[in-house]
């Protein structure tokens, strides 16, 4: 395959570190460190376009370096691999970061490009590999990688490899690709590096530059729209998330807020990324593969109507605090645990819910409507406490209207005395001593509940 010079921008690399805490913030302005990853190697001297292809790509590369320099909070370094060792042999660890990042260093890059001469192979893999311990801890900086080379891989490494597993890791996040020249493999080869930019002549190349660079450095801005059962942005004091579509890493935890103006607040966000944004409502609502257009106010809606739910009993207080399973309707899965007498917010629907008493008591179908309080009202239970002389065994069933007796609960062995919230109803207990080894033993007791009362039932021989 003929060799043509291929510009490889792994753009908005964040470390591992920076990913996970919280610098990144609603509002947050980052400084944007570039690292310039040029190829010095054997094949850059040949000739395209009338010069030798390291002195085009080094030419461009220093418009782009000057315009860069006078730009606020951008910082550069550069790292070239195959100018230390000639060919043959081949030294696949030529590679070797020769501007570290600093403050005003680019005329220390200008220089150092002003005297590389192509000598030896391209290790790509390596240099990506090496190149996250190049940006030195910062906790409100965005990492771009630019890798400038004229062909593929030459060493045993897999350059796609490397970078899918960076961006697992939250070091890359979203690369680009230029390529310079008309080679039809390029786009199937780089295309697992990231998004592929063709540039056949000069002019394309320096149009497909100016349209990556002003993607990276282009501020760009965000809301979230949470949007009611009219779709109106109405909701919110809800955590939203934003995750990292290709890592999985957190990049974003906010509270959603309506700002002064009634609006809902302006974000300052990485538009570099593609995002999994979630709406920490109950039941959560998630969109995914979210896009920032650059140098615009992106909306993002996410469609959140809530209502609240209040559960409590006919009598005040009984069951303050009693923990109620809350499912979406006909779902087996618990979605929330809902505090009896405490006000909860959920996304409009319907629901169903496990009252922790005795027998459990199950509502299906409760509808909670937008803006709205739905209100539960339950029976008060009664109180009942089993008071025996001696630990034993034994077993409560509800007593129906045609008699029958239904299991409700298995009293527990070790215990002289436990008590129950019980519904209002006719009950039978049945229960015998554990130090008493005789069947005949066994008592049985019909008790009625109450809304609201207090019963102690005594095992007395």
């Amino acid at each position: 395959m003929t060799k043509n010079i291929i510009i490889a921008l792994a753009i908005a690399t964040l470390l591992p570190s920076l990913l996970q805490g919280q610098g990144d913030q609603a509002g947050y302005t980052p400084k944007s460190r570039i690292l310039f990853i040029f190829d010095a190697s054997n094949s850059m001297a040949g000739q395209w376009e009338g010069a030798r292809k390291i002195d085009i790509a080094r030419d461009i590369l220093l418009e782009m370096v000057d315009s860069l320099e006078i730009m606020p909070n951008v910082e550069m370094a550069l790292r070239v691999y195959g100018h230390q060792s000639p060919v043959p042999p081949q030294d696949c660890s030529d590679t070797k970061l020769e501007v570290p990042f600093s403050p005003s260093n680019a005329s220390r890059i200008r220089q150092k490009l002003k005297f590389i001469n192509p000598k030896g192979t391209t290790p790509i893999a390596r240099s990506l590999a090496l190149a996250p311990d190049d940006f030195p801890p910062c906790g409100n900086c965005r990492n771009i990688i630019l890798l400038i080379t004229d062909g593929l891989e030459a060493c045993d490494g897999d350059p796609c490899e490397v970078s899918r597993s960076l961006q697992k890791k939250g070091i890359i996040l979203r690369p680009f690709v230029i390529g310079i020249g008309n080679d039809p493999g390029f786009r199937e080869t780089f295309d697992c590096i990231g998004e592929y930019y063709d540039a056949p002549n000069k002019e394309r190349y320096r149009e497909a530059l100016r349209v990556v660079i002003t993607q990276v450095l282009n501020a760009t801005s965000a809301q979230v729209n949470l949007l009611d059962s009219q779709h109106r942005p109405s909701e919110t004091d809800v955590n939203v998330i934003f995750y990292d579509r290709f890592s999985g890493v957190v990049r974003y935890n906010m509270i959603h807020t309506i700002n002064s103006k009634g609006n809902p607040d302006t974000l300052s966000l990485d538009h570099m990324s593609t995002y999994d944004v979630l709406a920490q409502t109950i039941p959560p609502v998630q969109i995914d593969s979210v896009k920032l257009v650059t140098g615009r106010h992106n909306i993002i809606g996410l469609d959140t109507p809530q209502g609240y739910l209040l559960v409590k009993t006919n009598r005040g207080k009984t069951l303050d605090k009693e923990k109620i399973l809350v499912r979406q309707a006909g779902s087996n899965t618990t979605i929330n645990i809902h505090e009896m007498g405490d006000i909860g917010k959920y996304i409009v629907g319907k629901y169903d819910l496990e009252i922790p008493i005795y027998p459990l008591m199950l509502l299906e179908d409760v509808e909670i409507r937008q803006s709205y309080t739905t209100t539960v009202e339950i029976p008060a239970p009664g109180y009942v406490v089993f008071s025996a002389e001696q630990p034993g065994s034994g077993a409560l069933y509800q007593l129906n209207p045609e008699g029958d007796q239904l299991w409700v609960l298995n009293l527990q062995e070790n215990r002289k005395s436990q008590d129950y919230h019980l519904q209002p109803g006719s009950y039978r207990v049945i229960f015998r001593r554990t130090d008493l080894r005789s069947t005949d033993l066994t008592m049985v007791k019909d008790f009625n509940v109450s809304s609201g009362s207090t019963e102690t039932i005594s095992f007395e021989q």
